[in-house]
């Protein structure tokens, strides 16, 4: 999960920060921008256990109950065994060669970093093609990490460590070997000078040692949740110890650094591009999880200022491959001469990972947002049903969940395990959690719906805000009822300004604030607004990390994606049992309650969603028959069609 929120238009992107997660469109960890969907306790086991979870998962289990393995699973089964020879999803035979382009995307249309470990600067997009992993993910699977940097991984059937046996032929890209010191490091420096985010995510682990050149071991504080903690450690981002000998890993800017991944940045101009070209004699290029993936020589981003100029830019081939955010531009602008003619493809590919928490957020950390009935009643005046007819060409359904577009969604009233695990924080929790889960009420397609604003007004006078003797704002013991939606891009400029409009028929001084990105990269990272803007992107097998968005921990650490300030007993404990679920179905009943509860608690105002990506581009591209379940699949599985490709240059299509 990604926890940085970026407004482009009636979408919300994710920053690309690299995290310990899968990379099935070889970005490793990170959601990349462009990828973005639119708008929208230890476990200790008897000996017959460990035998029957060494079955399941399909490993050899060694002296002492010591699983050896090529992967691990959070539960259950790994799909590929040891021998496989390439991902079921892609082409093993795909051509190798050639560029594909995409828009770039960022908070103000440009970069000025190339190190996305820290908070400071605004990072390039596509910066997780640099960077390899001990373990890797499939495309096809929600829960399951793969040896990649490592050979083999050992550990223990209650999990509470993990060695990993390196390759000793894997290299960064100035040749020099990848060894166990720069897995210590990487830990270290990132627990140090890194983001602190970081120190959330990992703070569950004890210690990193070397155990050899080419073998390290993580061990796991004791009485935590353990079942991630293997595919956590597996997932860092290996980053080289000598080179940062020399160099300032705190610094934020554009050089190009020695790493580890398949791509290096080969030509770098902050404001216009950044493109990644493949490193010559990779060390990886024939192992199975690199074959069919990975197929293009280099990797592009265009950056534009303005985003009619840059569809103004793809209609003349500058860039080759777009996925389109906009739902008024889907609508309308893609009827050109290149469509028409057949040299661009338009489609609608559809989308089975969470569709992602977009919002407005709003921050609880302030005295006149503490009450629940106050959050309510402001969501309500966000009229969806009006924004989707009159602005998104009825393109996008309204969010109610946290895990929209999923079997994690919580529906109904809670009943069976799911209400057993709430009635254990029932003395914390508000009544309404335990009936029906929370949906935000169907408006009239008018821009003011009266009686859904009547009961906004009800909620507030019960919560104590009254109309002062100015007859239209609202106060309490002296205070108005303020709040400023603050952002930095004036793309949801015309959703927002409507649903202000309605804050200030309740009562509510309301206003829409735009800022700059250096102000609001300042603001946002020590919580300084009332409420803003921003999407989440969600797991498909959420745990712990979860406590760095919804838990105290991301509450109290700046720069989090706590952008609520969410800080409650039920919700810490709800991601402790997310964590320590012992199946899929004990965490997805988890998750449920989880749900069920932030919904209750109104901490952010619900948008919209749509479960499929839009997306156009130039036919030069080759691609497998299927895409992989959980990935958009362009990155890591399609292909350059050199014949496809000369045919529209012979056609003065494209240069």
């Amino acid at each position: 999960m990604l926890f940085t929120r970026l407004p482009v238009a009636d979408t919300l992107h994710s920053k690309d920060m690299i995290l310990p997660f899968r990379k099935p469109d070889m970005t490793p960890r990170t959601k990349a921008a462009g990828a973005a969907r639119p708008e929208k306790g230890a476990i200790r086991l008897t000996i017959g256990a460990v035998l029957a979870a060494c079955l399941a998962w399909g490993n050899a289990a060694g002296a002492g109950g010591v699983t050896v393995s090529h992967g691990i699973s959070a539960f259950g089964d790994l799909k590929y065994p040891a021998d496989f020879r390439h991902w079921d999803y892609v082409n093993p035979d795909a051509p190798q060669g050639g560029t594909i382009s995409f828009l770039g995307t960022g908070a103000s249309g440009t970069f000025d970093s190339l190190n996305p470990f820290i908070l400071k600067g605004e990072p390039a997009q596509g910066l997780g093609l640099m960077y390899d992993s001990l373990l890797t993910g499939s495309g096809d699977e929600p829960d399951s990490s793969y040896c990649y940097v490592c050979e083999t991984m050992e550990y223990p059937a209650d999990r509470s460590w993990v060695i990993f046996n390196m390759r000793p032929e894997a290299t960064f890209s100035d040749g020099h070997p990848i060894t166990a010191d720069d897995i210590v490091f990487t830990y270290n420096v990132l627990m140090e000078k890194g983001h602190p985010i970081y120190r959330i995510v990992y703070k569950d682990i004890d210690t990193v040692e070397k155990l050899g050149d080419h073998k390290v071991r993580f061990t796991f504080r004791e009485g935590v949740n353990t079942r991630d903690l293997p595919a956590t450690a597996g997932g860092i981002s290996i980053l080289p110890e000598h080179y940062y000998a020399r160099h300032d890993f705190a610094e934020s800017g554009i050089r190009v650094p020695v790493v580890s991944g398949k791509y290096l940045a080969a030509e770098v101009n902050p404001g216009r591009s950044i493109k990644y070209c493949r490193i010559d004699n990779y060390w990886g290029a024939a192992l199975p999880h690199s074959v069919g993936t990975g197929n293009f020589d280099c990797y592009q981003y265009e950056y534009f200022s303005d985003r009619t100029v840059a569809l103004e830019a793809f209609k003349a081939g500058e860039f080759l491959f777009h996925e389109e955010f906009f739902s008024k531009l889907w609508a309308t602008a893609y009827d050109f001469p290149a469509i028409n003619r057949g040299w661009v493809i338009r489609e609608s590919i559809p989308d089975e990972r969470p569709s992602g928490t977009q919002g407005f957020w709003i921050n609880t950390r302030y005295e006149r947002f503490s009450d629940p009935r106050v959050r309510r009643a402001l969501g309500m005046a966000f009229n969806f049903e009006w924004s989707n007819r009159a602005l998104f060409y009825g393109l996008y359904t309204r969010t109610d969940s946290f895990w929209e577009n999923s079997d994690m969604q919580a529906e109904g009233v809670p009943v069976g395990a799911e209400l057993a695990l709430l009635e254990k924080y029932r003395d914390s929790l508000p009544p309404e959690v335990f009936g029906e889960a929370y949906v935000p009420p169907v408006t009239r397609a008018d821009k003011a719906d009266r009686r859904v604003l009547r009961r906004a007004s009800r909620l507030l006078e019960e919560a104590g805000w009254m109309i002062g003797t100015d007859g239209m704002r609202r106060n309490a013991a002296g205070e108005l009822l303020k709040l400023e939606i603050v952002d930095d891009s004036p793309s949801l400029e015309r959703i927002i300004n409507p649903f202000v409009e309605n804050l200030r028929r309740i009562g509510v001084d309301a206003a829409y604030v735009l800022i700059d990105r250096a102000q609001m990269q300042q603001r946002q990272e020590e919580f300084d607004y009332d409420m803003i803007p921003g999407r989440l992107v969600m797991s498909l097998s959420p745990g712990a990390e979860l406590s760095g968005t919804f838990g105290t921990d991301g509450a109290n650490t700046p720069g989090s994606s706590n952008f609520s300030g969410v800080s409650h007993p039920a919700v810490d404990g709800l991601i402790r049992d997310i964590a320590g679920a012992r199946n899929r179905d004990d965490m997805k009943v988890a998750v449920r309650a989880l749900d069920r509860v932030l919904r209750g608690l109104h901490i952010w105002v619900p948008n919209w969603f749509k479960a499929s990506h839009n997306i156009a581009y130039w036919d030069v591209f080759g691609h497998p028959d299927r895409k992989p379940r959980y990935s958009r699949g362009v990155i890591g599985t399609w292909w350059m069609d050199q014949a496809r490709l000369d045919r529209l240059r012979a056609a003065g299509a494209l240069r």
